[in-house]
């Protein structure tokens, strides 16, 4: 299994980005939708990106359009939803999939690294996993997990 740091991904407006970017963050990794019943947790997790950013938070946005169709948009209309409706600042990236045999990179490493309910899959959107500062995913959360329950949870990794 690949490490987080040797895994990339593209971001929402084309650019490659190593995950080896965010070394010595804490990152939370969360598939997104933007018309699905917790897409109002945008707002949730912005709200933890300001106020943990300048600590070490970085949250990675990978929309999915794998749960109901609750993604159609192509990757420029994500963006501008996300930004107009939640003001969200943190990285965005490509829409992915996160589950079956086209599965991104970055969701085979953490499902392996976390399984859930359903084993190495992601269950619906707003799957949330934590990594910490040395890139080992820590924790993962499900979808019906508000972002400010995951709060104390960050703050351990950041003071990790």
């Amino acid at each position: 299994m690949a490490a987080f740091y040797e895994l990339s991904a593209r971001k929402i407006n084309g650019e490659d980005v190593s995950m080896a970017d965010f070394a010595g963050k804490v990152v939370l990794v969360v598939n997104t939708a933007s018309d699905c019943g917790f897409t109002p947790q945008y707002k949730g997790l912005q709200e933890l990106y300001e106020k943990y950013h300048d600590q070490g938070l970085v949250i990675l946005g990978f929309p999915c359009n794998q749960f109901g169709g609750q993604e159609p948009g192509e990757n420029a209309e994500i963006a501008e939803s996300c930004q107009l409706n939640f003001g969200v600042s943190f990285p965005m990236f490509e829409k992915v999939d996160v589950k079956g045999p086209e599965s991104h990179d970055v969701f085979r490493f953490l499902t392996r690294a976390l399984p859930g309910l359903l084993g190495n899959q992601v269950k619906w959107n707003f799957t949330k996993f934590l990594i910490g500062r040395d890139g080992k995913p820590i924790k993962r959360f499900a979808p019906t997990k508000k972002p400010q329950v995951l709060e104390r949870d960050i703050i351990r990794a950041l003071r990790a």
